[in-house]
């Protein structure tokens, strides 16, 4: 008999798992949520570190709706839109049909579009800055004033992204027009002298705005509008009388009590003329 003969029958069983192995399955879940995390990081990032043109600049980018176009369109019709100036199709990030001729600051700036001031131009903060020096003449705060204290509390003057606006307001006993009329006063004649003077400065187009204040009772045929005019051509034309080109007028607008300044609508405070000068 052979040593084999003894030898131990060992049977091994091999256990089988029903639809095959899944030893990995985890590692697959776990890297697409590491992927969503990176990407939620990176939106929160984004959030934090661009500004809202740039966020804007970054949507367009990703939206199918836009064309490669410097006015953006959101329409059915060619090129995304049924016309490029209709305003009516155009995505809320075109400058739209505002204007007949745009201004440099509706157009897409620099390599991303929306840079607000692309390398070697610097004509923003150069506008800014001049429109600054301008409204610091009139203020004073130069170092020399062209106003006199007394008519310095009748101006208030700030720069914005239409152009630097000069004020001109009414006081309690010390008023720009006569009554309700339209016949300014001695007051309003110095100070528009004063303004078209430091306006002839610059070489901008200007725009000239009347605001009244709202009348205590309600009438069938409202005079604010007319009122608010009126007074508006009539800044216009002392403008012109002391000197003011005719040609850099380029708007003259009654808005009636529709914009007021302060709270009371039938303050003295809200009749004023601005005067605008343009970007």
């Amino acid at each position: 008999m052979t040593a084999h003969a003894n030898a131990p029958v060992i049977i091994k069983r091999k256990k089988v798992i029903a639809g095959g192995h899944h030893g990995g399955a985890w590692k697959v879940a776990y890297a697409d949520f590491v992927t969503a995390m990176m990407a939620f990081f990176l939106l929160m990032w984004l959030l934090g570190t661009t500004s809202e043109n740039q966020r804007k600049g970054l949507a367009d980018y990703f939206n199918p709706t836009i064309p490669v176009n410097r006015v953006s369109g959101g329409g059915s019709g060619s090129f995304s839109g049924d016309n490029v100036f209709s305003e009516e199709e155009l995505a809320q990030s075109g400058s739209g049909a505002s204007s007949v001729y745009h201004s440099d600051n509706d157009k897409s700036r620099g390599d991303s579009g929306v840079e607000s001031d692309p390398a070697g131009q610097g004509q923003g903060a150069e506008l800014d800055q001049k429109l600054a020096e301008v409204a610091d003449i009139l203020t004073g705060k130069s170092g020399e004033s062209m106003v006199s204290e007394e008519l310095a509390r009748h101006i208030v003057t700030r720069v914005t992204d239409e152009g630097l606006i000069v004020e001109l307001f009414d006081l309690p006993g010390a008023v720009l027009f006569q009554g309700d009329s339209d016949r300014p006063t001695p007051l309003l004649e110095q100070l528009v002298d004063v303004v078209s003077e430091v306006f002839a400065l610059a070489t901008n187009r200007i725009a000239i705005g009347g605001h009244v204040h709202a009348q205590p009772i309600v009438r069938l045929n409202a005079p604010v509008w007319n009122s608010s005019t009126a007074r508006a051509h009539a800044v216009r034309r002392l403008a012109e009388a002391e000197g003011l080109k005719a040609t850099r007028i380029h708007r003259v607008t009654g808005f009636a009590d529709r914009q007021l300044v302060v709270a009371n609508p039938m303050s003295v405070r809200n009749n004023r003329v601005e005067l605008i000068l343009l970007r």
